[in-house]
């Protein structure tokens, strides 16, 4: 009430100015989540075409684990690190008024960051067969491996300047064309696959021309919103202040985001250590990649949206000292995660199996191979919705630069991991995902307790009366997608056809179900969502 007695007694201006901000955040979240969804779907042909040319098993584990150890290293040190910490950075000097310092500070980390990465590549491309060596012989090919990590080490240097760049544009609250940077990094590498593969000879050769699809990609990816820079109040410029405090500032800022974001994922390293020395190293790895590429969507889609568009305003209210603000914003961020991934991960657990199936099962990918990645693929769902609370509350903690309490819970989390793969590897390969579902069970309720202690209150109460009604909602809908997919199935058969239309059936009258019983429960969520496809359609 007091909020809604202060909107009335303002100014007319100050009105405009705040309905004209809120329009302008639902559009982006709205352009944000559709340019995902693109980029996520272009993720996921990518991926049913790098399996029809190669399936899950031999030689293409060799690729997968060379992919993971840049990847690691660019989750370290690169895009999403670096942006973590330089955007609560950038936005707090531009709160303050003082621009022209925000942009020499942003040059000067441009410029450091492609200095010090480039360098660190280097290094890398030396040390490759030591660090390849941890894996053992990964798609039984050791040498295969080390020659394909070398070719995809430039991505880390090429992404920490994307992370600058990123985080620059995401300030400004122009969040559609680095969303829409991904698309074209898939369509990079879906048209190297469909154009180059075809022409070589050799799976070695195909999988170099795979390796090197994804570089293109990744320099199309950066090169990209460079242009949309230059309508802004700024410009960045060869320069290298490195006496200037926010310089340290961030880069004080980075150390404890990199460890936490990439502790994240050195667990995925370590998942895929326990995969190829003790499960199996000619499937395993990349069953366990393939299906924690399904597992992916829905997380891109949704939860990566909400937190990018939520974590600019959440830096600003941070920096103004609004904990009323920031408290709200954050609890209804929480609880559309967990409006949109619950079911989401429910009908990856229920369907995992056919939706493997139509996804995969084609060319090289063998029908002996879905079993092993829909397994994964239901032990990964069992995670999906802490994964997206994850995500949030670290930015969260990041906003208010209080950024090494994520990484120790990360560090944690860890340990956790590594204890849970060494337990649960004797199930197989789907008790690999199994841990890091429980991981991230763990680490989410952590985090939770300890932003409850920060911020005093979080509206804990209104966030589990919203997950109980979701959960029952959700309940019915695992019932309304399995009952009208395996009615189907049994009439319409195992063919491709058959199958994509049971489970697109399934999906839309999961779907229905799970939108009535919301409305029958009241489910508030539901409402907001509705409310911002109404404003979307005014503005």
């Amino acid at each position: 009430m007091r909020a809604a007695g202060w909107y009335q007694r303002a100014p007319p201006y100050t009105r405009r100015v705040d309905e004209r901000s809120g329009r302008r955040l639902a559009r982006s979240t709205a352009i944000f989540s559709l340019a995902t969804g693109i980029s996520r779907i272009l993720g996921l042909v990518r991926e049913v075409v790098a399996a029809y040319y190669f399936g899950a098993a031999g030689k293409i584990n060799a690729f997968t684990v060379a992919f993971q150890v840049p990847n690691l290293v660019r989750a370290l040190v690169a895009d999403a690190a670096l942006s973590s910490a330089f955007v609560p950075v950038f936005t707090e000097l531009q709160e303050r008024g003082d621009r022209q310092r925000a942009w020499r500070v942003a040059s000067s980390l441009f410029w450091l960051v492609l200095l010090a990465l480039s360098a660190l590549t280097a290094l890398f491309i030396f040390v490759a067969p030591w660090i390849i060596g941890l894996f053992g012989d990964p798609g039984g090919d050791r040498q295969l491996a080390i020659g394909l990590s070398r070719v995809l080490f430039p991505i880390v240097a090429l992404l920490g300047v994307s992370g600058i760049v990123v985080g620059i544009l995401n300030s400004y609250e122009r969040f559609s064309v680095p969303a829409l940077s991904p698309v074209f990094w898939n369509l990079a590498i879906i048209a190297g696959l469909v154009i180059g593969v075809p022409h070589a000879h050799t799976i070695d050769t195909k999988l170099y021309i795979y390796a090197g699809s994804i570089l293109v990609g990744t320099v199309i990816q950066v090169l990209l919103p460079m242009p949309w820079l230059r309508g802004l109040d700024g410009r960045l410029h060869v320069l290298i202040d490195w006496r200037d405090p926010a310089v340290w500032r961030v880069l004080k800022l980075m150390l404890p985001v990199t460890l936490g974001l990439g502790l994240i994922n050195f667990n995925a390293v370590v998942d895929s250590i326990f995969a190829s020395r003790l499960i199996d190293p000619t499937l395993a790895p990349t069953a366990i990649d393939k299906a924690f590429r399904l597992y992916m969507l829905p997380q891109g889609i949704f939860s990566v949206a909400i937190t990018t568009v939520l974590f600019p305003s959440l830096a600003r209210l941070a920096a103004r000292g609004d904990q009323t603000g920031f408290r709200d914003t954050l609890g209804l961020g929480l609880r559309q995660i967990a409006f949109l991934l619950i079911p989401a991960g429910v009908i990856s657990a229920v369907l995992a199996e056919p939706i493997t199936r139509i996804v995969y099962q084609r060319g090289h990918f063998e029908p002996s191979q879905t079993p092993v990645v829909a397994g994964a693929l239901a032990a990964f769902s069992a995670g999906l919705f802490f994964n997206g609370l994850m995500l949030l509350l670290n930015r969260g903690f990041f906003s208010l630069q209080s950024n090494w309490i994520p990484t120790s819970v990360a560090l944690a989390n860890l340990g956790l991991n590594a204890a849970l793969d060494a337990a649960f590897y004797r199930f197989g390969t789907w008790g690999i995902p199994l841990a890091t579902s429980l991981v991230n069970l763990a680490g989410s309720g952590v985090l939770i307790v300890l932003m409850r202690r920060r911020l005093g209150r979080l509206g804990f109460e209104t966030i589990v009366d919203s997950v109980a009604r979701i959960l029952i909602a959700s309940a019915v809908l695992a019932g309304a997608a399995y009952g009208t997919w395996y009615g189907l199935d049994r009439g319409l058969g195992r063919s491709f056809p058959g199958q994509l239309a049971s489970v697109g059936l399934g999906l839309l009258v999961a779907t229905a179900a799970y939108v009535l019983a919301c409305r029958a429960l009241k489910v508030r969520e539901l409402s907001a969502l509705l409310a911002l496809r109404s404003r979307l359609a005014r503005t």
